[in-house]
């Protein structure tokens, strides 16, 4: 380890609150689907920062919009109105088809947004006794880490010493439906999932559940809430994971590729009925909805739609799937995927087999112990996919 590389390290291990087990790798430049540590090395991005970016590192229309809208106009919070936040809305309007909307700026906000929605509209449209509600969520869930998202978590390394937790929720097993249909009560006001549950290691539910979930919930007068925080903007292959099983969720969450890896940006997308429900008061973020992330988000859609990296996040998907399910190792248990988000199950450590990646260059992160995801940016073509398989190969070999 150069000195330079042992200087960055050693200043982060004694400022920084150890939270975090990243790779001894300090990067300092990306572009596309590449990036380039300190030293100069070259690694393909794998992991696309779990999604945020969508567009790839440093896309040549953000940096534009980004020197533009910091030039002209950067915070007015919410007392005052801005000219990026309706055009912003606009778009989320014509590419979701939803009603409503309501910008904050992390995932998890968006996600807390998103119960406090479900828990009023109970009160008031559902009729729900006051302070009852009940919104049920699924095992190996993973919708952020707040004190109240992880007061449902079933991964007990997310909740050890942070107790007392937040009441009103329970927890069902993922991919079952039966399972969801008995958990409702009178008091149940919401579902929540994810389409894949890609933080537990990509996985997939079985086929038509979505469509039993929002029959389930429409039967009941139960909101359907789909976190696409991770599966959403075109990652599977769809404008959202849920549209392969042409459902239509009351209120959807969506957050990281939203601002394409430039600033902290999200949105609960939702039916009018419920997202009117909220008035003046009643919930808010300094930095939500600012002019600055909004121009910037906007223009992150416009390239999802204009360079077509949905429809090639579908083919290129299905061409990497088969790619790595052809790599014959007797290390791989399972590899299993919709779009470019890939998990590839492992019967060793999984941030062993990071490490001899990286230095190979290529950049990926275990989750659980045993899954590497493979979610690469959707500007990744066709041959970099190929040298990124034959480098697992290798390893994997």
């Amino acid at each position: 380890m150069t000195q330079s590389i042992a200087r960055f390290l050693e200043l982060e291990s004694s400022f920084g609150a150890p939270n975090y087990l990243p790779l001894d790798i300090v990067l300092e430049k990306g572009e596309g689907v590449w990036v380039w540590d300190i030293l100069g090395k070259k690694y393909l991005d794998c992991l696309a920062s779990y999604s945020a970016l969508n567009q790839g590192h440093c896309h040549p229309k953000l940096i534009s919009v980004v020197e533009t809208q910091s030039k002209t106009l950067s915070l007015t919070s919410r007392a005052f109105r801005n000219t990026k936040l309706p055009e912003l809305y606009e778009a989320l309007h014509r590419f979701s088809g939803k009603d409503m909307f309501l910008l904050m700026n992390s995932g998890a906000e968006a996600v807390e947004t998103a119960i406090k929605m479900a828990r009023r509209w109970g009160y008031r449209h559902k009729g729900i006794e006051r302070d009852k509600a009940e919104i049920i969520v699924c095992e190996n869930n993973f919708h952020g880490r707040t004190t109240t998202l992880i007061s449902f978590s079933s991964e007990e390394a997310y909740k050890k010493d942070f107790g007392p937790f937040t009441p009103g929720f329970k927890i069902i097993p993922f991919g079952n439906a039966a399972a969801l249909e008995n958990a409702i009560t009178e008091n149940t006001v919401a579902f929540l999932v994810e389409p894949i549950q890609a933080e537990a290691g990509v996985l997939i539910p079985p086929d038509h559940y979505l469509k039993s979930v929002e029959s389930i919930c429409k039967k009941a007068n139960v909101l359907f809430i789909a976190d696409e925080i991770q599966t959403g903007l075109g990652r599977t292959g769809e404008k959202f994971c849920f549209e392969r099983e042409s459902v239509n969720p009351d209120l959807i969450t969506i957050g990281k590729a939203l601002s394409g890896g430039y600033y902290p940006i999200s949105a609960v997308l939702g039916n009018k009925n419920i997202l009117e429900l909220m008035e003046p008061g009643s919930h808010g973020s300094t930095f939500g909805g600012n002019p600055f992330g909004c121009a910037i988000a906007k223009q992150a859609l416009d390239i999802l739609i204009e360079e077509d990296l949905i429809s090639k996040s579908k083919e290129l998907g299905i061409y990497a799937l088969e790619k790595f399910q052809k790599i014959n190792s007797p290390l791989i248990k399972e590899v299993r995927g919709i779009g470019l988000l890939i998990g590839i199950e492992l019967n060793v450590s999984a941030r062993t087999i990071c490490l001899k990646l990286a230095d190979e260059g290529i950049l990926c992160k275990d989750t659980h112990d045993n899954v590497i995801r493979f979610t690469p940016p959707l500007v990744i073509t066709k041959q970099e996919i190929d040298f990124a398989v034959e480098k697992f190969r290798k390893v994997l070999g």
